[in-house]
């Protein structure tokens, strides 16, 4: 686990974006505050930006450098490797679990997961990376709803926009992939295809 000073480190790299403990008023006044920083000779150069898109990839949806590669090397078999990427990761157990709002962050989706507190379809899984498909449906396990974690869920209101590709249920904790997720550039803020020319170096 990444300590908060190591993450507001990084966010001041590759923006707030990467990580939700970042994403708040506090940093943006912080960095709005901060003196601009002398342009280092050398940079900008095209290594420079296709490695900086592929550490916010990377650090956005908690990916180790191999698992990334793998995902890049996949995906770029595909016809549009940009859809096929995007799919992938938002398809992860992981993912979908933040998504669906059943997890505050993405980290505590990944322990979610990984601790055993989710189910597919009503069998438990353990691995974050987990991927799911379109009828396949995401919930809490009956054992674990009473824990603090997923208890409140229920009645607070989720301030985060839910997918189109998801059909989310809080009064059971669940979630169902009802489509494929849609790669759109704006709305992601992340570049895919700088992420692929790094990886094709």
């Amino acid at each position: 686990m990444l300590p908060i000073k190591s993450k507001y480190k990084i966010a001041k790299r590759l923006g707030a974006a990467v990580f939700e403990q970042t994403q708040t008023q506090k940093f943006a006044l912080s960095e709005a505050n901060a003196k601009p920083k002398k342009q280092r000779r050398g940079g900008g150069s095209d290594y420079g930006r296709q490695l900086l898109e592929k550490q916010k990839v990377r650090f956005t949806y908690g990916l180790s450098e191999k698992q990334l590669s793998n995902y890049a090397e996949k995906a770029f078999e595909a016809a549009n490797p940009s859809e096929a990427l995007h799919r992938a990761l938002e398809l992860r157990a992981d993912s979908a679990v933040y998504r669906a709002g059943i997890a505050t962050t993405r980290r505590a989706a990944r322990q979610a997961v990984s601790h055993g507190h989710i189910t597919v379809n009503g069998r438990r899984i353990t691995s974050p990376s987990h991927h799911l498909k379109i009828g396949d449906k995401v919930s809490v396990r009956e054992g674990n709803r009473k824990s603090p974690l997923y208890a409140a869920l229920a009645d607070k209101e989720n301030h985060r926009s839910t997918p189109q590709w998801l059909s989310v249920d809080m009064g059971s904790l669940s979630a169902e992939v009802t489509g494929d997720p849609q790669f759109t550039p704006v709305e992601t803020g992340l570049d895919y295809p700088t992420v692929f020319e790094f990886y094709s170096r």
